[in-house]
């Protein structure tokens, strides 16, 4: 054994009676060693404590077995979801999935995506908000990367969006088939600027239109950041004016979350008084009361297309990329009548 104590390939060839070369093969699992002269090897290799360098064999072989997922944010409540959920997607290939946290910021999601970073991972899944077209347009394609979030992209980068407009008129019309007549829209926006609250937002006017239900831009109620406090908030400030409604359509369950506690500190009631429909599909929606009503935009959908673009591109393909929008489903429960 070398000096130090620690040992090494050649050690474990020894004390096998092998030689290096068999050894290395055995370790890395290749074919053409015999049976019992593998698990020679492997006796050797646990009575010596020779620690196997994943990481270097993984980068000889040209990947790591890392996949990046950059959010804006690490602790909130959406993006742990969906973290865990490509987790629990790459553990059965021996794959591993490192976090990164931009900020929602132009500069965090660049970050992600510097040199340093990209030699690390075998592709990155990128949640982008502080981006624009332009930016986005201007970056190499030469690592695998595939794009989430809810703004058109550059054309030549594989994005997987949610149902955003499709969803918001389904939950819109779920509650105007159910005799509202006054929805507000929580954390909507009537600005020109795409992304989450405004595409919702048109979902809901498009669902008021299609049921000849005339639209009052008053019920747009603003929570820019779609934190559950600003949920409360809007929904509060919306009750203490005199702002008369009788549903709300939250852009998200962490602002839905936010709404049922203004409409309990102000004792309406729900359904009874104001119905209740979120967006995500969070499972704390199952365990509030009443349970939170919600459109369901399909992670798992998300996760499998993601990860089946990603795993094209590391393979070389080079075909056309692909820009999907998922489907959409209402999970109703009785926060709506």
């Amino acid at each position: 054994m070398r000096s130090g104590g620690v040992p090494t390939l050649k050690d474990v060839a020894a004390a096998a009676g092998v030689s290096v070369m068999t050894a290395s093969n055995a370790v890395n699992g290749r074919p053409r060693v015999a049976p019992a002269t593998r698990q020679r090897v492997l006796d050797a290799v646990d009575a010596l404590g020779y620690e196997v360098n994943l990481t270097a064999r993984r980068l000889r072989a040209g990947r790591s077995g890392t996949i990046a997922l950059a959010v804006p944010r690490l602790d909130h409540p959406y993006f742990g979801d969906l973290a865990a959920r490509f987790a629990t997607a790459l553990a059965p290939g021996g794959r591993h999935l490192v976090l990164e946290q931009t900020g929602a910021s132009k500069e965090g999601e660049l970050t992600a995506l510097s040199q340093a970073r990209l030699q690390m991972y075998d592709g990155v899944l990128l949640s982008v908000v502080g981006l624009q077209h332009a930016d986005v347009d201007r970056l190499q394609g030469d690592l695998p990367m595939v794009l989430l979030g809810e703004r058109p992209m550059p054309a030549r980068f594989d994005h997987v969006m949610l149902g955003n407009v499709e969803g918001a008129r389904l939950a819109t019309a779920h509650l105007l088939a159910r005799g509202a007549r006054r929805v507000a829209v929580v954390g909507g926006a009537l600005d020109e600027e795409p992304g989450v609250s405004s595409t919702r937002t048109q979902g809901w006017r498009e669902a008021h239109e299609a049921a000849g239900v005339p639209v009052d831009e008053r019920l747009v109620l603003p929570a820019p950041a779609l934190e559950m406090a600003e949920g409360r908030a809007a929904v509060d400030r919306a009750l203490a004016e005199g702002l008369a409604l009788d549903a709300v359509f939250a852009v998200t369950d962490q602002v839905a979350m936010g709404a049922l506690a203004a409409l309990h500190s102000h004792g309406r009631s729900v359904p009874g008084d104001v119905q209740v429909v979120g967006f995500d599909a969070l499972s704390l929606g199952e365990h509030l009361w009443p349970a939170l009503t919600t459109v369901d935009p399909r992670h798992d959908l998300l996760v499998e297309h993601a990860l089946r673009l990603l795993d094209r591109r590391a393979s070389g393909d080079r075909a056309d990329p692909e820009h999907l929008v998922l489907p959409v489903r209402l999970l109703e429960r009785a926060s709506t009548r």
